[in-house]
């Protein structure tokens, strides 16, 4: 009896290309694939007999939530080839509205996320049995929230029937559609941002004066930023200072005692200068004062007891005014004999 060999793809084992597209490579098993149940495929599976399991979207504006959700639907079972089906841009405008992304951009972006084997274009909206028999499909991974859309309360009513869903979780506080809300809230932020960066006022769809009014509202902003800069160049600077306040006081006390230590030790009561001032005085004094006579150089006889008369006697207060003009000349006599003595 001949062999049945199976020829399945295995999971990618490297990172080093982008996983390939399903129409480029699919799979040809030659052997029935045989159904599994959760319990078995989660007690694991032959390396040559992987866990199929598939997982759809849209995935505008591919974000982290999206990454979560293939990461959990990749590591279900211990041994799994995870496909992605991404919706083309046809049936997402018709069910769900326009996107940010094209439908390429959107292919490329699955084809680049580690945890994808396989990425399957053109996906349809609803599931049916062919396509799932088509790619060889053990289960579908999805969050467990009703999927309501074209015309069903959940989408993925009749998988969950089958035994076929295995839910994963979303993640709270991101989403393609809060990523769309917060540029339209902030839209002309952005529309000032793209302004600045080269677009025209036509390719994003601005009015003449909105772009005026933006273009002046980045002029107003880039004032503000030199402020800003100037005022954390200041905050520096003080920071700096404060830092260095200390040695600075330090070494201005330091130089003060240093200085006045120097000027009391020459200006003091006992300084240098004093004791200079001293000395040249004294030889200011003795060159000024005269030479005294020597000792030994004779002097004028006098009598030391006798003292001299006054000229007029007769005005001393001892002595008596004369009573008679003879009484005078007879005084004058007198006073002449006497300095003939003396000579």
């Amino acid at each position: 009896m001949e062999e049945i060999e199976h020829t399945c793809p295995q999971p990618r084992l490297t990172l080093t290309a982008p996983a390939p597209f399903a129409d480029e490579t699919s799979c040809q098993c030659q052997a029935p694939h045989e159904k599994l149940t959760i319990a078995q495929a989660r007690l694991g599976t032959p390396v040559d007999r992987p866990v199929r399991v598939y997982a759809d979207g849209i995935f505008d504006l591919f974000h982290s939530g999206h990454a979560r959700a293939l990461m959990q639907a990749k590591t279900l079972f211990p041994n799994s080839y995870l496909l992605v089906g991404v919706c083309s841009d046809d049936l997402t405008h018709k069910f769900k509205g326009f996107t940010v992304m094209n439908e390429t951009e959107r292919y490329e972006a699955l084809r680049h996320c580690r945890y994808v084997d396989e990425v399957i274009r053109d996906a349809p909206w609803t599931l049916t049995p062919e396509f799932l028999e088509k790619h060889k499909i053990d289960f579908v991974a999805h969050d467990d929230i009703p999927y309501s859309s074209a015309g069903s309360d959940d989408v993925y009513k009749h998988i969950k029937e089958a035994g076929m869903f295995v839910p994963t979780q979303r993640t709270e506080g991101i989403s393609t559609s809060d990523i769309i809300t917060r540029i339209v809230r902030d839209y002309d932020v952005y529309a000032r941002r793209n302004l600045q960066r080269g677009y025209t006022a036509k390719e994003l769809n601005v009015s003449f004066i909105n772009e005026k009014k933006y273009r002046f509202q980045n002029q107003v902003d880039k004032m503000k930023e030199k402020v800003k800069n100037v005022e954390e160049k200041s905050k520096e600077f003080v920071n700096k200072v404060e830092e260095k306040s200390h040695d600075l006081i330090q070494k201005w006390e330091e130089k003060s005692r240093e200085f006045i230590g120097n000027f009391l030790e020459l200006f003091g009561p006992d300084g240098a200068w004093k004791q200079m001032f001293q000395e040249r005085s004294g030889r200011m004094l003795q060159a000024f004062s005269p030479r005294q006579s020597p000792t030994s150089s004779p002097t004028r006889g006098r009598s030391p007891s006798r003292s001299p008369s006054p000229p007029f006697p007769w005005l001393s207060n001892k002595a008596s005014p004369p009573s008679s003009p003879k009484a005078a000349s007879a005084s004058i006599s007198s006073m002449s004999e006497g300095d003939e003595d003396e000579k």
